[in-house]
């Protein structure tokens, strides 16, 4: 169902969400990146409540995309790079997930690549279904698909912008890269995948929003 005004499970998610950057705000790695990475938070959630308010959403589209920006807070916190996920599961599961799958850097920051398209899908598709209401489903598949790639591009060439106007040493723990050139190119190739994921299930099962 979509709805477009805020009832107790938005407002409780919002709270749960509101809880991380507070926890997130103590003592981050590097002040002045979690600011910048912080800054995406706000725009993003404004947009949220704008969209929300103005077209609707499916409380699963809304959730799914608050979601996405409780992980991207941990992300922020830990500079992505750093986000210890695998000594949590060393410490509480024993299992060593970087060896187990070869790893030989912190991919924390391709998660939230792939998350993004995961989990925004369902946001970015009702914005088109609103926008081009005659459109197919397939149709408006191939758009949003387009769209991620295109705002994947867009996030990296605006961590680009930023990343030149900060010290070496400012722009790697703000970027993440951890050293690979390509490291763009792999998040952008890892959000289309999710979204052509989470877009799939949706042709199969159509979504309201």
């Amino acid at each position: 169902m979509i709805e477009t005004q805020l009832s107790g499970k938005h407002w409780i998610c919002l709270a749960i969400l509101l809880l991380a950057v507070a926890i997130a705000s103590i003592h981050p790695l590097e002040f002045d990146s979690y600011l910048l990475h912080q800054a995406g938070t706000a725009f993003m959630l404004a947009a949220l409540l704008y969209c929300q308010k103005k077209i609707g959403f499916t409380f699963y589209s809304f959730a799914l995309y608050i979601a996405f920006l409780l992980i991207h807070i941990l992300g922020a916190h830990y500079l992505y790079s750093y986000v210890p996920y695998n000594e949590w599961l060393i410490q509480y599961l024993n299992f060593d997930l970087n060896q187990a799958m070869g790893w030989s850097r912190n991919m924390y920051d391709r998660l939230v690549h792939l998350a993004s398209g995961l989990l925004l899908y369902p946001v970015f598709y009702r914005l088109f279904q609103v926008w081009l209401p005659n459109l197919k489903p397939f149709t408006l598949f191939l758009l949003v698909i387009q769209f991620i790639m295109a705002t994947s591009l867009i996030y990296e060439w605006i961590e680009w912008i930023i990343a030149i106007r900060l010290s070496p040493e400012e722009a790697e723990n703000y970027n993440g890269q951890q050293g690979d050139i390509w490291d763009a190119h792999k998040d952008m190739l890892l959000a289309t995948v999710g979204g052509m994921i989470t877009g799939v299930m949706c042709l199969l099962k159509p979504p309201k929003a």
